[in-house]
């Protein structure tokens, strides 16, 4: 069974994107997807980095952790907020640090705002970034425009059945994405 980490991008006080993370955590579980974990940047709280990992001396503990994780994933979700036009910092932060560990790694995005767009804006940014660390990232996106109305506080979808249905196309493209690079190694 394939290993998807999924990463909530943002570390803000009153975070609403987590509730996607937390949507497309249960969403894979339940329908036995593959196993699944969050990296919740929030938890980690990395300094900004002057290097990446595999040039620093004494890497920190937590940074090591989180390199293992992206490393181990068959597939990487990250969910992202849009913050004025682009994703957070902390986000950007976490993806630099490391270089191999995103070689050829299946990625999908999911943008999240509390406008109509859906964060319709950060897919360039963010994607460009991943495409010069050489990961590759699938074709469909999962934009989630209206946050407060769209998800609770738990992940609970308001229109179960019509996001259910998005995310079986987004997950797909994931998972044909993660089964293309095992055979291709």
């Amino acid at each position: 069974m394939p290993h998807i980490a999924i990463i909530s991008a943002s570390v803000r006080t009153g975070r609403k994107s987590h509730r996607v993370a937390l949507y497309f955590k249960k969403y894979i579980e339940d329908n036995k997807i593959g196993t699944v974990e969050i990296i919740d940047l929030m938890e980690y709280q990395f300094p900004v980095f002057s290097e990446r990992l595999q040039y620093t001396k004494d890497p920190l503990p937590k940074l090591v952790e989180y390199a293992d994780k992206i490393k181990v994933a068959d597939g990487v979700l990250i969910v992202t907020p849009e913050y004025n036009g682009g994703y957070p910092a902390a986000l950007k932060n976490a993806t630099d640090v490391l270089y191999e560990e995103w070689h050829r790694k299946p990625v999908a995005i999911s943008t999240v705002s509390n406008g109509p767009w859906g964060g319709a804006q950060v897919i360039t940014s963010i994607q460009f970034s991943l495409w010069k660390i050489r990961a590759w990232t699938v074709p469909a996106l999962f934009p989630v425009p209206m946050i407060d109305k769209s998800f609770d506080e738990n992940g609970v979808p308001a229109d179960k059945e019509g996001v259910d249905k998005r995310a079986a196309v987004f997950i797909s493209e994931l998972v044909w994405s993660m089964e293309a690079r095992s055979k291709m190694q």
